[in-house]
């Protein structure tokens, strides 16, 4: 053991030690941690209340090792013992002490055999991904098992030396990824020299094919962060604006096609230097697409609207009086606008308040949370890299956050206020489960699978997840109407919906954040609206007009996808 790590430090390489004491002596704890400390006491037999010189005194007596070390060397024989012995080390669990050297070292480990009885070189397939500037968050990262992973991977056939997908795809997708092991039969020579011949040969794993397409991904994030840069050039409001998501499925079955979260980071800087990426401004490891929760503002009186319509409380002829100012028990709320008698679809294009606290009066709250629901938001939606799940405003959720329900609650939930947080994912699918008038498909990132030869193996069919049952064929044709009228208030130039030659459907929302000092800015929708063929949603936390992304996302599509948006 001395040999190999001496040999090891030589030539400049760490080998695996995580005893937490000291390297020399007198011998000390390097770590608070309690449940790192009771592991190690707990495998040595010692209490408690055992020092760091007690437990190198009981490292010397399990693992007989002799006095004529030195403390120093006596430590790093303790601490590779204890290591082999954290990871299971068997003669049928191989204990790994170093990883990635190279050939030079490779050749004076081999040259040095006789010396180091027990050591030999091994090669390894391993896990890789061709793109690192890219979704970083979706594919994720491979490590090393942890102790407390161990017990429950063990019974899946894994060893403590092996590596496992820690986060995104690469845990998701884990059991199609990993491959299988082989059987490799050992002998151990008089002279402790290691022979071995294979029996059973290993299976590499799978390689699996996402639904995105690196380019447009890149284009998409591009898009983002030049819109987040106008806004911090042309409007002081919007000074120093860094953080959104876009998110773009598939229309007609939610195949995932985008997820730009700002800001992001290289998975190869990730890899190499993680507290670097950490302690970035901005929170870079949050996916703001897939996990960021925010309110959705007026957006969500699609909603709301869908309720309305779909149980009978109003049909597409209903009004409301909208005076700008709406009483409801000892709150007064208010409307950006003046609307006098309003009926549902102008309610939507014009984003009309008062009609929806109206509406909500007579839902109620529990039929705005049922819908809400149906449409996905407020749920976890089961990407294959996982998604946050978020709340729907209402008595539980308040209760489960700890502040009081209010009646005005239910006017604000009704447009998407309040404690309602949902992600940018949650609503594109809500934007496109409109478009495929109340189906509605669980989004999804795997596309297909590929064995090691190359051969496909199998592909993912679209899969429904919810399906809203309309009660009146006049449910969707009146939202979407709102949407498309939406669509019509943007200015002329290189943001305009006017002249594109076909229908777009949005609703766009200025959220409060939570400090209600300011508001953020959101847009859901598809295109075209008579035959969707993208869904999309955007948030800019702190910005305006996310409206003005949309031209970008479909001439950005069309520029990829050959104008098949037409």
């Amino acid at each position: 053991i001395l040999r190999i790590a001496d040999f090891l430090t030589r030539e400049g390489y760490r080998y695996y030690d995580t005893l937490p004491m000291t390297a020399e002596a007198p011998f000390e704890f390097t770590t608070d941690d309690e449940d790192d400390l009771s592991y190690l006491k707990s495998s040595l037999g010692v209490n408690v209340y055992a020092t760091a010189e007690n437990c190198m005194d009981k490292f010397i007596v399990d693992y007989d090792i002799d006095e004529s070390y030195t403390d120093t060397e006596k430590r790093i024989i303790a601490g590779l013992r204890y290591e082999m012995k954290r990871r299971d080390f068997s003669l049928s669990n191989i204990f790994t002490l170093c990883e990635d050297i190279d050939i030079s070292a490779v050749t004076k480990i081999k040259e040095m055999g006789p010396e180091i009885p027990g050591v030999e070189i091994l090669e390894d397939a391993i896990r890789t991904n061709p793109v690192v500037d890219v979704i970083p968050h979706e594919i994720g990262t491979v490590g090393p098992i942890y102790a407390e992973e161990y017990e429950e991977l063990r019974n899946k056939g894994y060893f403590m030396n092996d590596y496992v997908g820690k986060s995104g795809i690469e845990k998701g997708m884990e059991d199609v990824l990993r491959g299988k092991n082989g059987i490799r039969e050992i002998t151990v020579q008089n002279n402790g020299v290691i022979s071995s011949e294979v029996t059973v040969p290993a299976v590499p794993g799978n390689t699996v094919h996402l639904t995105i397409d690196s380019g447009f991904q890149r284009d998409v994030q591009k898009i983002l962060e030049d819109f987040m840069t106008y806004l911090n050039e042309n409007d002081e409001e919007c000074f120093g604006i860094s953080k959104g998501a876009i998110v773009v499925l598939d229309a007609k079955d939610n195949d995932v096609l985008a997820l730009a979260t700002a800001p992001t980071y290289r998975l190869d800087d990730y890899i190499e230097n993680y507290y670097e990426v950490l302690n970035r401004e901005g929170t870079p490891l949050v996916n703001r697409a897939t996990d960021g929760i925010y309110r959705p503002g007026s957006t969500f009186k699609t909603v709301t609207a869908t309720a309305g319509l779909n149980e009978g409380v109003v049909t597409p002829n209903t009004t409301f009086y909208c005076g700008t100012y709406y009483q409801f028990y000892e709150h007064t709320v208010e409307c950006t606008g003046f609307h006098e008698n309003i009926a549902a679809t102008e309610a939507i294009r014009v984003s009309c308040n008062i009609y929806f606290y109206e509406l909500s009066r007579l839902l109620g709250i529990d039929k705005i949370i049922e819908y809400a629901h149906l449409y996905g938001l407020g749920t976890q939606l089961g990407l294959e890299s996982g998604d946050s799940e978020g709340y729907i405003a209402g008595p539980e959720t308040s209760a489960m956050l700890g502040v009081e329900w209010y009646s005005g609650g239910l006017l604000q939930a009704a447009i998407g206020q309040e404690e309602t947080r949902v992600t940018p994912l949650q609503m594109a699918v809500a934007a496109s489960t409109i478009a495929n008038r109340g189906v509605r498909y669980k989004p999804h990132l795997v596309d297909s699978i590929y064995d090691y030869k190359g051969k496909k193996v199998d592909d993912v069919p679209p899969e429904v997840a919810e399906t809203i049952k309309t009660n009146y064929e006049y449910v969707y044709p009146t939202i979407i109407d709102g949407m498309i009228g939406a669509s019509h208030n943007t200015p002329e130039g290189e943001f305009s919906l006017n002249d594109l030659g076909y229908d777009v459907a949005i609703k766009t929302g200025t959220p409060q954040t939570t400090s209600s000092e300011r508001t953020s800015t959101a847009v859901i929708g598809f295109a075209p609206a008579d035959d969707p063929v993208i869904a999309f949603s955007a948030i800019i936390e702190d910005g305006k007009n996310s409206k003005y992304l949309v031209r970008k996302l479909i001439d950005c599509y069309n520029r990829h996808y050959g104008n098949t948006i037409s």
